[in-house]
């Protein structure tokens, strides 16, 4: 099956999951406070739906505008628009008869379901398959910075060990590059000195136009032979599976960093080279191609073999069902946090994250290209802390306006007008549309010029 479908897939499985629980947490505790709900659908059903079935007095059903889903409660200035109903005496089943912390209690509903969600997806890959990682502090002669550009602005080098983030000690090499594009400090050790860098502002639109190098941080590989090919220019020069490089041309090398710019000073020629073979050191002569390369394969064969040489450790953490609740909590939490650290950049032009912002081909590109079950609810804990930050924003029409209208009303005493909702309402969709036109407009410009 196409990488392209299974992304698909994976993607519409996933929002129709959210939707359908983010309009629950909606649709339950108004039953529960004895509002009628009217209708209750999976996407838009603009001027016809796919399917509908009408049970006691809500109407089920899917839309075909994949863009969401509502509840349309009686009594509610929402998406529909209904000014007809509004304009009738409230009944004791509408929304606009409840007292106003029964409604906010509906209306914060849904963003509620979205991060509990999160948290019980968290909870359960805990639980399942625990966490293992490279422990950034046990690294034996620091990083391997594998992209210069994106090293020099950041200004790390290899060799470099990557202490904190924001004074925050970082803990797995692989959460280094988030945490930098979150932060605003980074703290290094570069031979024995500890060193305090300011992230550079624009540091996310530098990543953004070096994609392909964006892990540009990881573990110093050392040039040990795993196997050599049939068509190596050095099958017969004398290397054995195992031969650890310690010296090319007279210089000093172990790890792949170091062997690269040396093969490259030397292309085209044969030079002296010595390995260690089984703890004693051998000297060979060896080819190399107008490429620059051995042409070898070089590494170990198993992650292990690195934590058996001493290269590093890992780290793995397994979790009781009960140990799993807070580590779970935690990960939301930090997920969040995470999150809201990424909007505040998004909205400073000059961090130039705002050229990220993406639409529903950015949302399904997180998605895997083969099926992954822990990758897919990790993808979708993650959407699913975003529907519930990007609900909550003070924006009419999103939960987030209705809920800033209730807690003024609650605060003040003095509800606003219907009149003033439903120009409220008017400019919050409005302002949704501008935003998605930008954000699936971003869609299409990189999938066009990038």
């Amino acid at each position: 099956m196409s990488p392209i479908v299974i992304k698909t897939i994976q993607f519409f499985l996933s929002l129709s999951i959210l939707i359908v629980l983010h309009e629950l947490g909606h649709f339950i505790p108004a039953k529960y406070f004895k509002t009628r709900v009217e209708k209750f659908y999976l996407f838009f059903d603009v001027k016809f739906s796919l399917f509908k079935k009408k049970i006691g007095e809500t109407e089920y059903g899917i839309g075909w505008l994949p863009l969401g889903g509502y509840v349309k409660i009686s009594g509610m200035i929402d998406e529909s628009m209904d000014k007809e109903a509004m304009a009738e005496e409230p009944k004791e089943w509408e929304f606009r008869s409840k007292p106003a912390w029964q409604r906010l209690i509906i209306m914060l509903g849904g963003v509620t379901v979205n991060f509990i969600l999160a948290v019980v997806i968290f909870i359960g890959l805990a639980y399942a398959y625990g966490e293992t990682y490279i422990a950034n502090d046990s690294l034996k002669d620091g990083v391997w910075v594998t992209d210069t550009t994106l090293g020099n602005a950041l200004g790390i080098e290899t060799g470099d060990k990557v202490i904190a983030v924001d004074g925050k000690e970082i803990e797995s090499l692989n959460n280094i590059v988030p945490e930098v594009v979150y932060g605003e400090n980074i703290t290094i050790e570069r031979a024995g000195s500890t060193i305090e860098k300011e992230i550079p502002v624009d540091f996310i639109e530098t990543i953004s136009n070096n994609k392909e190098n964006v892990r540009f941080i990881s573990y110093r590989n050392p040039f040990v032979v795993r196997s050599i090919p049939e068509d190596s220019p050095n099958k017969d020069s004398g290397f054995k599976e195992g031969d650890a490089v310690v010296k090319i041309a007279g210089t000093p090398v172990e790890y792949q960093d170091q062997v690269i710019p040396v093969l490259a000073a030397n292309k085209g020629k044969t030079v002296p080279i010595e390995v260690m073979r089984e703890g004693n050191k051998v000297s060979l002569n060896a080819k190399v191609s107008d490429e620059g390369k051995f042409g070898v394969y070089a590494g170990f064969n198993t992650m292990e073999e690195y934590e058996e040489k001493g290269y590093f450790k890992f780290e793995t953490l397994n979790y009781t069902f009960l140990e799993s609740i807070p580590a779970g909590w935690n990960k939301g939490v930090k997920t969040l946090t995470d999150y809201i650290k990424g909007m505040k950049k998004i909205f400073n032009p000059d961090t130039g994250a705002y050229k990220e912002v993406g639409g529903f081909a950015a949302i399904g590109g997180m998605f895997p290209d083969t099926w992954n079950w822990p990758a897919f609810w990790a993808t979708t804990a993650f959407i699913s802390i975003i529907l519930a930050f990007m609900n909550i924003l003070p924006i009419p029409a999103l939960d987030g306006g209705h809920v800033m209208f209730l807690l003024y009303e609650m605060i003040t005493g003095r509800k606003p007008s219907d009149k003033f909702l439903e120009y409220a309402q008017i400019t919050g969709f409005f302002i949704l549309i501008a935003l998605l036109l930008f954000a699936n407009g971003n869609d299409v410009y990189k999938a066009i010029f990038k």
